[in-house]
């Protein structure tokens, strides 16, 4: 399924409805290029999942942990040079915890995630348009 936003606003309402259809053990994979609007996207998600707290890119801390209904664990992976990095930082332990896992730039740890990963790729069409596919065998309510 490709739904087009048209604007900032729309990616985060877009994450966040995704975001109330999310359930403890949920892996969500984002892939797009630098500025595709990934983070924005984590941002709806962690509306939905009624986080709080300011939501930015882990780019340097590889994970951000927030709060919320179920807790959220964020992933930019896009600096990791050896996969064995994640095992180092208890990647397991998120994946198989007690929150949603987000992993931006998940094709660097892609023989990691469950076989039930929702991927999600979003393509940057031009400064405010972006075409976001969701590749999962669950149904979203996003209307």
């Amino acid at each position: 399924m490709i739904i087009r936003t048209n604007s900032v606003e729309e990616t985060i309402e877009l994450g966040e409805k995704i975001g109330l259809s999310l359930k403890v053990g949920d892996v969500v994979t984002l892939n797009g290029d630098l500025g595709a609007g990934k983070t924005h996207f984590t941002k709806g998600i962690a509306k939905g999942l009624d986080v709080d707290d300011y939501v930015t890119s882990p780019t340097f801390t590889i994970v951000n942990e927030y709060s919320g209904r179920i807790p959220l664990y964020h992933f930019d992976v896009y600096r990791i040079e050896d996969i064995y990095e994640m095992y180092e930082i208890g990647f397991e332990e998120y994946l198989y915890g007690q929150g949603v896992c987000i992993i931006e730039w998940s094709e660097v740890v892609k023989e990691l995630l469950p076989k039930n990963t929702i991927d999600i790729v979003i393509k940057r069409i031009d400064e405010n348009t972006r075409d976001i596919e969701i590749k999962s065998d669950r149904e979203f309510c996003i209307k």
